[in-house]
Parts: structure tokens; C-alpha cells; sequence
């Protein structure tokens, strides 16, 4: 997790409660995500959309959010204030959620749920941008107010599975609503800490990279690393779907996906250790390797607990590898591009994660649970990419790696 750094200049005082304001910021988003990624793909199936459409509706958002996210990010640092723009995306994103209950067919849908990621977009990266500058300003703890959102996710993945068995897939919709009716009431509770000193990390994505971002080995491993991060594509879309399919329970779909989050919030917690003991390039190597293992073994009849112990792998094919490539960042690039950094680092996982998000529905469609066997090539050529980014990197580097 990020480290809370001593403060570098006097601010006055912090909001009041502000661990808590913005504990229970990361909470409002996370529930709706709880919600959406795992049932939003089970409502479209009972509206006996295809598989194909099922990738359409999913992906195209994803491409959407990658360029009204920076747009809307520039527009709250510029505001001065960054609550103004949560306040309105939680109130859109409430009015295209309730809209939504009148989408009878896929066209609708496809507008109404793009219209919705776009105004959602901003939402998240922004909290994250207000809890970081409690960070930088007055040392606050981040992993301290992250952990509740991840907390908040799994409870809402467990609920939603309960609900899921009880009533299907009509509860997904005022599950969301309710959800995003709580973005609004959070943005009003949220501190407001002034005009930003940095912008946000997606703000930076309406500028050029900086030099330092543009060499070779550094963007060969975050097209490896976003790659293999890309590569969850299937199991948000259909994992869900599959699940019910062979028969689990909702509450052991909740199950199985609050296994990965948890899995992933341990690791964050053990990771200031894990660095200590083991080096970066092992840290993201084991998170690509072991993600194109997680998918060669997915279509396999696992059974329940052989799928848990699978959705634990999380901590690898995503955690662990993140963290890593933080760690990275933050050796190779200055602290005064770090925004620029990070931007890039979102808007490659982005833009890969809708395309493998769209051909995932041909997949899945042609294939059924085989087409997992694809995501496998994916992590394996994002293992490739970042395999020649270590090997490219320069001598200087490599030389202080062997010393170190």
C-alpha cells in the first residue's frame, strides 16, 4: 500500500474526521462495484441478450470512461474544488441507473449503461485523489481508508449473491440504484480540501508522457504488466454467468468473488513485507506466470473449492504484480510525473480491458467456458512484453539490481 509520508508544508488543520469521511467515501463507490461486476452480466442474461451482446454492453463503457474520466478529472482540478464533481457523477450516475429500469432491449441498454459509465467515471479516481492529498498534507494512513471500500466490495458481492438466489437477476438493478443513491450522500459528507497541489493522475492523461516515460523498457512493461491485468476480462464478464450456469448458489458466486477481493486485500497488507524480502522483477514476474496458470485451470471442473483456491490467486495475478509495478514507478520515475505515471498506467489498463472485454463475448459464445483458454495467451504475451522490458532495461540498472 502507499506509505504515509511526512508532511512538506503547513495547510492548517485537517477536516474534521477525515479518516473516517473518506473511509466511508471509498465505501460508496466499491458498493456499487460489488454490485455491478459480478451481477450487472447476470441481469443481461435474463433479458436473453447473447453472449456477443453481453460483450458489447460491457466493453464499449470501458472505452467510454477511458476519455471522460481524464476530461472530468481535468475539470475538478480546475473547480478548486474536487467534491463539486463527485456531487454531480453521483446524481447523474443515480438518474441513468433509474432510466435504466426502462431499457427493455439491447440498444437502449447499450446507450443508457455507456451514458452511465461516463458520468461514473470520474467518481473513484477522485476520492482517490482527495484521500492522497490527506496523505501528502497532513501523513494520514491511506491503507487505513482503502481497506473499508475493499471491505464494503465483498460485503456487497456476498449480499448480492444472497439477493441473486432469493429473487435473480431483478435484483440487480435497484441493488445499483440504492447504490449509487449512497454516491450522492457520501459526496456531501466528503471533506473538502481546496484547489489541489498536483493533479490527478487522470488529469495527466490530457498531456503528453513526460521523457522518462517514454523509454523503451519502462513501456514495455506496462503494456506486459496491463496485459496480464487485462486478462481478468472474461472473469468479470462471465465468470458470474458460468457459476450459475453449472449450478452454484448466489451466495457461493458472493463467495467466490469476495475470495479474490480478500485475497487481494491481504496481500496489500503483507506487501511492505513481501518487498523487503523479495524483489520487485519477482513480485511482477510470479503475477504473469501465475495468470496464465489461473486460466488454463478455470475451464477445468474444480469444484467449489477448487474454484476459491483459484479466486485466491488474485493476490498474485493482480495484487502482487501491482504493487510491483508501483514499485517501479516510483524508482524510474520522478516524483513531479508521478500523475503522468499513473495516468498512462490507467489508460493502458483501459483501453486493453475493454478490447479483450468485447472479444471475450465471441469467445465465450464460440467456445463457453474454454474460451478462458484465450485469456492464458493473452497473460502469456503480457508476460512476453514484460519479459523484454526487464531485458532491455538499462545496464545502469541492471547492474545496481545485482549489487542490491
Amino acid at each position: 500500500m502507499i506509505p504515509s509520508p511526512a508532511p512538506t508544508f503547513t495547510v492548517g488543520p485537517p477536516p474534521r474526521h477525515f479518516t473516517l469521511r473518506i473511509a466511508l467515501l471509498f465505501c460508496a463507490p466499491l458498493i456499487v462495484n460489488g454490485f455491478a461486476m459480478p451481477y450487472f452480466p447476470v441481469w443481461l442474461s435474463t433479458l436473453s441478450l447473447s453472449d456477443f451482446e453481453i460483450g458489447v454492453v460491457l466493453a464499449l463503457p470501458m472505452f467510454v470512461r477511458v476519455f471522460t474520466a481524464p476530461l472530468a478529472g481535468v475539470l475538478a482540478d480546475r473547480l478548486g474544488e474536487r467534491t463539486i464533481v463527485l456531487i454531480w457523477s453521483g446524481c447523474l450516475s443515480f438518474a441513468t441507473a433509474i432510466v435504466l429500469f426502462f431499457a427493455p432491449s439491447f440498444w437502449p441498454i447499450l446507450l443508457i449503461y455507456t451514458l452511465q459509465s461516463a458520468v461514473y467515471s470520474p467518481y473513484l479516481p477522485i476520492v482517490e485523489a482527495i484521500a492522497l492529498s490527506g496523505v501528502r498534507r497532513w501523513g494520514f494512513d491511506y491503507a487505513q481508508m482503502r481497506v473499508w471500500g475493499s471491505i464494503a466490495f465483498i460485503g456487497a458481492t456476498m449480499i448480492g449473491g444472497w439477493l441473486i438466489g432469493l429473487i435473480g437477476g431483478a435484483m440487480v438493478l435497484p441493488a445499483m440504484a440504492a447504490a449509487f443513491g449512497l454516491t450522492i450522500l457520501m459526496a456531501f459528507a466528503a471533506p473538502r480540501v481546496g484547489r489541489p497541489r498536483r493533479p490527478s493522475p487522470i488529469t495527466a492523461l490530457t498531456e503528453p508522457p513526460p521523457q522518462s516515460l517514454r523509454q523503451t523498457d519502462l513501456q514495455l512493461l506496462l503494456v506486459g504488466v496491463t496485459l496480464v491485468n487485462s486478462s481478468h476480462a472474461m472473469l468479470f464478464a462471465f465468470s458470474a454467468i458460468y457459476w450459475q450456469q453449472i449450478g452454484y448458489s448466489g451466495m457461493q458466486i458472493g463467495a467466490l468473488w469476495s475470495a479474490g477481493v480478500a485475497a487481494e486485500v491481504l496481500m496489500f497488507f503483507f506487501a511492505r513485507a513481501i518487498v523487503r524480502r523479495f524483489s520487485v522483477w519477482t513480485m511482477i514476474f510470479s503475477g504473469c506466470l501465475l495468470a496464465v496458470v489461473r486460466w488454463l485451470i478455470f475451464p477445468m471442473d474444480l469444484g467449489f473449492s477448487g474454484y476459491f483456491v483459484l479466486q485466491c490467486f488474485h493476490a498474485f495475478t493482480y495484487a502482487i504484480m501491482h504493487t510491483g509495478m508501483q514499485h517501479k514507478l516510483v524508482e524510474r520515475v520522478a516524483e513531479e510525473q508521478e500523475a503522468s505515471a499513473q495516468g498512462l498506467y490507467f489508460f493502458y489498463t483501459g483501453i486493453f480491458t475493454a478490447i479483450f472485454t468485447f472479444l471475450s463475448g465471441y469467445f465465450y459464445a464460440w467456445f463457453g467456458v474454454n474460451g478462458f483458454y484465450s485469456m492464458s495467451v493473452v497473460a502469456l504475451s503480457g508476460s512476453c512484453f514484460a519479459f523484454a522490458g526487464w531485458y532491455l532495461r538499462p545496464q545502469s540498472l541492471a547492474a545496481a539490481e545485482k549489487t542490491s
